[in-house]
């Protein structure tokens, strides 16, 4: 766990400042490609169930218009058995454009290594859910919980959008049961083409 924490801290700040120049770029675009803040910031839910705020940058426009829907979409991929139509499920229609770039490559989700400094993620863990979807956890999702949340992790290198919510979980748990610093490089490994060719995680 303290060699996950210090390559967390190490990892997270070479990547924060070797971009640097790159934020101050997306900054500018986001700022002018729609009215809001650059840094969007969001409630999740952590290690043992303890909530958190999570930064991206502002890829939507800011509104609550379709938020309502997406919320209903994503309890019925919970508690369904298939996957949503092989997409993230989404409110498409208030994507900028700049923020249409971003979300391809995950751009937008950089801002998180922040989180991992601070010590709410790790680089490498279960996706960090949201208040409501935790809401409808069954018993044995919480195991996902155990752990530090992370920025990437084994369903997103694992073609998650084929996926049901459930194997999703059994990925994060199956993570949960066999953390070691050999399987977090593999799935960085195996994170960078993902990123690099659009696959976003």
């Amino acid at each position: 766990i303290y060699i996950k924490r210090i390559i967390d801290i190490i990892g997270s700040s070479f990547i924060l400042i070797c971009l640097s120049p790159f934020f101050i770029i997306l900054a500018i675009l986001i700022k002018i490609s729609s009215k809001g803040p650059i840094l969007f910031k969001q409630t999740r839910v952590g290690i043992h169930r303890k909530e958190f705020d999570m930064y991206k940058f502002r890829s939507m426009v800011m509104s609550d218009i379709g938020e309502d829907s997406r919320k209903r979409q994503m309890v019925e991929f919970m508690t369904g058995d298939n996957g949503p139509n092989n997409d993230k499920i989404v409110s498409k229609g208030r994507v900028t454009r700049i923020g249409s770039f971003i979300r391809k490559f995950s751009i937008d989700e950089l801002p998180q290594l922040w989180n991992v400094i601070r010590g709410d993620m790790s680089l490498v863990g279960p996706r960090p859910s949201l208040p409501y979807e935790a809401e409808h956890y069954s018993n044995w999702h919480f195991t996902r919980l155990e752990i530090k949340p992370g920025c990437t992790g084994l369903w997103q290198v694992s073609k998650r959008y084929s996926r049901s919510y459930n194997d999703s979980v059994i990925l994060d748990i199956y993570y949960v049961q066999n953390i070691s610093v050999w399987l977090d490089i593999q799935i960085l490994l195996k994170t960078v083409p993902a990123v690099l060719f659009g696959g976003r995680i």
